[in-house]
């Protein structure tokens, strides 16, 4: 009996260690995973603009800040919105689907109005500064959605 116990307190032990090291492991892998730049890091890191330009673009940021924010706040209630309605439709589709057309409506113009934005700060930048935006914002985009 002693054996046994002996091979039980081996194999927890063996499954402790394996275990531990997979756990390591993942959690080294998921904070070495680069995460795309954002949209703020990308304009204030990687373009190399002037001193204008950047009073420029402080200005149109300061400009959007109120809006995002408001438009957020949309999208927040009607998620708020469509959660009451999941919970209290008992399965009818019928009864969810006008919360889902007021989620996807503050969702598109959060979006619409986050692309303007993009665009109005690209009229401050020289040409070879658009398309180096281009090019990180599309690589930004295509990464977040792999």
């Amino acid at each position: 009996m002693a054996i046994g116990w002996k091979s039980l307190a081996v194999t927890a032990a063996l499954a402790l260690v394996a275990g531990g090291a997979g756990a390591w492991g993942g959690a080294t892998w998921v904070l070495k995973k680069e995460n795309p730049p954002s949209l703020h890091e990308i304009v204030h890191r990687d373009l190399s603009l002037d001193a204008t330009q950047r009073a420029r673009i402080a200005e149109i940021e300061a400009r959007f800040v109120p809006r995002r924010i408001a438009f957020e706040q949309r999208v927040q209630a009607a998620n708020r919105e469509l959660a009451e309605a999941i919970a209290a439709s008992d399965g009818d589709a019928g009864v969810v689907q006008p919360a889902v057309n007021y989620f996807h409506d503050a969702m598109g113009d959060l979006q619409q109005a986050t692309i303007a934005h993009i665009f109005e700060m690209r009229t401050v930048m020289t040409p070879a500064q658009a398309d180096r935006f281009d090019e990180k914002l599309v690589a930004a985009l295509l990464a977040e959605g792999a």
